[in-house]
């Protein structure tokens, strides 16, 4: 599964996922709000549908009770089949938009006498309208073509003046929301939800031989909201585990992803601080930032370990050569302590020559020391000189009967982004070593590219032993240390031309000694 995640992990930054969980977190407020306003007027709506099923059921039942005929234009307006086509049975009540009207007033007293027609209809029903009334909770009233209530205890009075009575009179189907008076809000919570205390009315027209004979009003509370959440509490419930899982799933991944690695990090940087082995994290589900963290570390715990083994190797080299002629100044000192009144001037003399020039070889090592400090603290910056002038200067300087620098004026004109102290440095060096290998003359020549200056050394003498090609740049190895040779001189030159940004290489010849010397042009 590890395998099969890294295959198909992208790899995001940590912004983009932080962004994600933050985003997610944020929007549940609003989606939990959104899906409880939608899951109420659903639940309104629902009511609404039942509401109008029972009160279609009921016109349609009741309009039997009337003699085929028996309207008359008059006792109605009459109606059009498209009235009553599908579309009259679709919901229409939404909570955001819908008005809520006052609480439903009383039926008032009329002169008015109900339609006979409509009474014995009203009696023959009454035993199914009460049997309904039971089964659905809901309020049923039956009213005749006035207006007149029919059944119940308003029986005789007027709710002609309602507007859905008379939109239902007047031969439309129409549902209104109004208040409910008698809710005494039980529940402290009940105040989140809008549909509480309103109560839905739905008013049906009776149609009997294409008139209006009477009207149904049909009235119900909706579903509460808290009471749907109870009988639908299972899906609730799933759908709450479903967001903590995807909240432990992204604080697993977040663990994965930055948390460990970045662990694994603290302990690898522990190792390293002890002298141990650092092995960088590899995590299974990858962030380019830590990648590039782990990448950086990488690149300095190997530098760190390269510097390490390069001090190590330094420090025991730099003790060998400071040991050789330290002993030979502490003999001679001690030899000329015990026996410096017996000795001839000719031995004093030799024993006194051997120890200056161990003292100079001693200062000429610490002067190379220095320089290789130097050296290994440069550091690229806008330092330029022009390369002419130096080479120019050096073959001047050098030039003998037994030795000289050759080269085209034109190969070596260009200004070179190292400074020009550094530069005279390393081809002195470069030039000395020549010489002290038997060589009579060095060649330079220059190639360009487009952002820097490849310049060849090549010298005419011994050349350079193939067993000791590979070590030439390490410090304190040379072949010439009976002529004084401190080893230096090579690591000198290529940790300043490093240090400009540039390169120092031996060039695999067999005949003559070849350096490859590259750098780049100023562009100050």
């Amino acid at each position: 599964m590890r395998r099969f995640a890294a295959a198909l992990w992208p790899v995001m930054r940590l912004r983009t996922i932080m962004f994600a969980l933050l985003l997610l977190v944020a929007a549940l407020p609003g989606v939990a709000a959104i899906g409880l306003r939608v899951y109420e007027n659903a639940l309104v709506r629902r009511t609404e549908a039942e509401l109008i099923a029972q009160g279609s059921a009921l016109a349609a039942s009741t309009a039997l009770g009337f003699r085929a005929g028996r309207a008359q234009a008059d006792e109605g307006p009459p109606t059009e089949p498209s009235d009553y086509d599908d579309r009259a049975i679709s919901t229409s009540i939404d909570l955001r938009s819908s008005a809520v009207l006052g609480e439903r007033p009383d039926a008032v007293p009329t002169s008015l006498r109900p339609d006979p027609a409509a009474l014995a209809m009203a009696k023959a029903w009454t035993p199914v309208v009460n049997q309904t009334k039971q089964a659905t909770l809901a309020s049923i009233l039956l009213l005749d073509r006035q207006g007149i209530v029919l059944n119940g205890r308003d029986a005789g009075r007027s709710l002609a003046a309602l507007p859905e009575v008379r939109a239902a009179l007047a031969g439309r189907s129409i549902t209104t929301l109004r208040h409910n008076g008698a809710y005494t809000h039980p529940f402290p919570l009940e105040w989140i939800s809008r549909a509480t205390d309103i109560r839905l009315h739905h008013a049906r027209p009776i149609i009997a031989g294409g008139h209006v004979v009477g009207v149904v009003l049909v009235s119900r509370s909706p579903r509460a909201l808290f009471r749907g959440m109870y009988e639908d509490r299972g899906k609730i419930a799933a759908g709450t585990a479903a967001i903590f899982l995807f909240l432990v799933l992204m604080t697993a991944l977040l663990g994965r992803t930055i948390v460990r690695p970045i662990e694994a990090l603290s302990q690898a940087t522990r190792a390293l601080a002890e002298g141990g082995q650092a092995d960088p994290p590899q995590p299974t589900l990858r962030v380019q930032e830590i990648d590039s963290l782990i990448r950086d570390f990488a690149t300095m715990a190997s530098a760190i370990e390269a510097r390490s083994h390069y001090l190590r190797d330094f420090a025991a080299a730099l003790a060998h050569e400071f040991k050789t002629p330290l002993a030979g100044l502490r003999g001679g000192i001690e030899l000329l302590q015990d026996h410096g009144d017996t000795m001839s001037a000719e031995e004093r003399a030799r024993f006194l020559a051997n120890m200056a020039g161990d003292t100079q070889r001693l200062s000429r090592l610490i002067s190379r020391l220095l320089d290789l400090a130097k050296a290994d603290m440069q550091r690229p910056g806008d330092a330029a000189c022009d390369l002419q002038d130096v080479v120019v200067r050096l073959a001047d300087g050098l030039g003998s009967p037994g030795f000289r620098v050759v080269f085209d004026q034109s190969e070596v004109t260009a200004r070179v982004a190292m400074d020009g102290a550094a530069l005279e440095t390393v081809l002195m060096i470069l030039f000395d070593n020549a010489k002290a290998a038997g060589a009579s003359e060095v060649s330079l020549k220059g190639m360009r590219s487009a952002t820097s200056l490849e310049l060849a050394v090549i010298d005419n003498g011994n050349g350079i032993a193939p067993s000791d090609r590979a070590r030439i740049f390490e410090p304190f190895f040379t072949s010439k240390r009976a002529q004084g040779g401190t080893g230096l001189g090579l690591p000198i030159a290529r940790a300043l031309v490093n240090g400009h940004g540039g390169q120092l290489e031996l060039v695999n010849s067999q005949q003559r000694t070849q350096f490859r010397l590259v750098l780049g042009f100023f562009s100050g």
